[in-house]
């Protein structure tokens, strides 16, 4: 008799990185928008914030789950304890780039796993160091749109990997989803039924 196939996540997030994501893991998925309203105040504890924003995600759409295990993330960028949100226009954009130019930033994530039983909520953060970027090279960036909706005003699976020298830990994280973090809870919490632990 073959087992009965693991029930499909549903992530409370319209992200297509996290979609994108799940599937290079291989795990199956349902999409639901979140119904919850982020703040991010810049001088707020970003471990906290993150997991207070996963969780909020996670629980806005918990009535539709059913069976399926709810995953909510949020993600931020920190440098010198201070939270880069998302940008509110162009400007704000370049100002961002700019204060990360050189320097190494911490990408914080906050990861929800909630079921009807329990509730899971654990951050994890990666350290991306910058090159120092030139005034073209910020007006290039910020031209191309791509910062638009992104902690920290880049995307380092798209052109802001040039401005990368380094990341230490987990990339996916930067992308936009821990997911060794997942897989991790994954595996202890559904030993074995997603094909961990």
């Amino acid at each position: 008799m073959s087992a009965s196939p693991a029930p499909p996540l549903l992530l409370a997030s319209t992200s297509p990185q996290r979609r994108a994501i799940l599937e290079q893991l291989g795990l199956p998925f349902d999409v639901v928008a979140p119904d919850y309203e982020e703040d991010d105040p810049p001088q707020a504890d970003a471990e906290e914030l993150v997991c207070r924003h996963a969780s909020g995600k996670a629980r806005s759409v918990a009535a539709q789950a059913g069976d399926r295990p709810v995953l909510g993330v949020d993600t931020t960028v920190v440098l010198g304890g201070r939270i880069y949100a998302k940008p509110a226009d162009a400007a704000h954009a370049e100002q961002m780039l700019e204060e990360l130019s050189g320097r190494t930033h911490a990408v914080v994530s906050g990861l929800c796993l909630l079921t009807r039983g329990w509730e899971t909520v654990s951050a994890v953060a990666t350290r991306v160091t910058f090159r120092a970027l030139t005034p073209r090279e910020l007006a290039w960036y910020v031209s191309s749109g791509e910062w638009e909706g992104r902690a920290g005003a880049y995307a380092i699976q798209g052109r802001g990997a040039a401005f990368v020298r380094r990341v230490e830990g987990d990339y996916l994280n930067v992308v936009g989803l821990p997911a060794s973090l997942l897989v991790q809870l994954l595996a202890d919490r559904f030993a074995g039924l997603y094909g961990f632990g």
